[in-house]
């Protein structure tokens, strides 16, 4: 076919229609079609059906045919039928949420970008949004092709790996005054959002009121390598920080990808790879020739570990940082996050049966202003959640409430910069003057 793109009825109807109309008049004249049935044709040109008209799920198609197999979804001319994840009621009701939201609390003016995913447990995509306008095939799509900072958002892998560890949710730290030093680099020394500081905190209410201080603090205390390999684990592909903030996002990642991590959570621990396309097969064909491209991988923190994160970002929407997200009579965990000079607005959330991820930011690392991932990703998550559940009821929460015992302080001081190994030499002379002098 000639220029697909631009000839796509979905892209613009009418010049599709007239384009329809040269190949039927060609058609005519190489004696494919009577006169009788090209003046049919002309007089009722084909139009769009109403899944069509609604354009819904443009950005979930672009992904799951740039997804599968060039020859089977792109440069093919067999009859290829292909089954994917995508449910077109959550697609249409997401679509519905974040247009509402737009159009009720974010200025005409704003050139703010959204990208949305819903997700099962298993990491199969129900709906997706990688922008606010769906352009032609091929479009930019935030939500699997955007990397932005994480921010707060990736605070649960820091907390996560600590309890794997032994570390107990009423185990406390000391939200206080800290400086990290490297080799190379400029004295580091954190701050909270709130700028200010709380003292002795426990890590459930850390995660809740989303505390920058004891998550770095944590992060070093159970080892930067052990978070990274957590966050790998859990499906994390981008490079790392290397450094401290590392606890605090400011390593990137897309959206789908987020929203993964939180799918292993959800469902007890386990890793999840995100996928859209179910099964692809030829027409005609009994068997298909491709299955299901992702889903459930490889256990990565216990039920256990799983089950007290998800109370823990439970009591984030509940009495924490993201409270905008609440629903009335239903069970939900999340995190909110925002990077540097709010660039990124995040809130990634899961019921019992959806895991949705948010971002919100510009293209070009504007600012946003006055927005945060607990307001209006937050308020989006809850439309979108909304509108996901309608007319069911979803299950209580996968989580337990941790009991209370006797805590345990986790470091309250940087870590002292690790000494070079002593040289062979050294140890012996260290080793000699112990003996004469007595060593400590």
């Amino acid at each position: 076919l000639k220029a697909p793109s631009r000839y796509a009825p979905t892209a613009n109807l009418q010049r599709s229609q007239d384009r329809a109309k040269v190949i039927v008049g060609l058609m005519e004249a190489q004696g494919y079609l009577t006169k009788g049935e090209a003046d049919f044709a002309r007089i009722k040109p084909a139009t769009l059906s109403p899944a069509a008209r609604a354009k819904a799920g443009g950005f979930f198609a672009d992904w799951v045919m740039s997804s599968g197999p060039e020859y089977f979804t792109r440069n093919t001319t067999e009859d290829v039928i292909i089954k994917t994840t995508l449910d077109p009621r959550i697609q249409s009701a997401t679509e519905k949420a974040v247009a509402r939201v737009f159009s009720d609390k974010v200025s005409k003016t704003s050139k703010a970008e959204i990208a949305v995913v819903v997700m099962a447990p298993n990491g199969a995509v129900r709906a997706m949004v990688g922008g606010r306008t769906q352009g032609l095939s091929g479009s930019f799509n935030r939500a699997t092709q955007a990397k932005r900072q994480t921010g707060s958002t990736f605070k649960p892998i820091v907390f996560a790996t600590a309890l794997e560890l032994g570390y107990q949710p009423s185990d406390t730290i000391i939200d206080e005054p800290v400086t990290y030093r490297r080799r190379g680099s400029e004295p580091w020394r954190p701050k909270n959002f709130t700028d200010d500081f709380k003292g002795t905190v426990t890590l459930a209410r850390a995660l809740r009121d989303s505390i920058n201080i004891p998550a770095v603090k944590l992060s070093e205390s159970v080892g930067r390598d052990k978070v990274m390999q957590m966050a790998r684990d859990f499906g994390i592909v981008n490079d790392l920080a290397a450094g401290p903030a590392m606890a605090l996002g400011v390593s990137e990642s897309s959206v789908l990808e987020m929203t993964g991590v939180y799918a292993g959570f959800l469902n007890g621990g386990v890793s999840v790879t995100p996928y859209g396309l179910e099964e692809l097969r030829l027409q005609g064909d009994d068997e298909p020739l491709l299955g299901r491209t992702g889903g459930i991988g490889e256990r990565v923190i216990s039920k256990g570990t799983a089950l007290s994160m998800n109370y823990m970002m439970h009591r984030v929407i509940e009495r924490g940082t993201g409270k905008r997200a609440k629903i009335p009579g239903m069970q939900a965990a999340g995190k909110t996050g925002t990077t540097t000079a709010a660039r990124d607005a995040w809130f990634i959330g899961f019921t019992s049966d959806y895991v949705v991820g948010v971002w919100m930011g510009y293209d070009d690392n504007t600012p946003l202003k006055k927005v945060t991932g607990g307001s209006l990703p937050a308020d989006i998550w809850r439309e979108v959640m909304l509108g996901a559940l309608a007319g069911t009821k979803p299950a209580e929460l996968p989580m337990t409430q941790p009991k209370r015992q006797p805590t345990n302080v986790v470091a309250t001081q940087a870590p002292a910069q690790p000494k070079p190994a002593p040289t062979p030499i050294k140890s012996a002379i260290d080793r000699l003057l112990d003996g004469i002098f007595g060593g400590n």
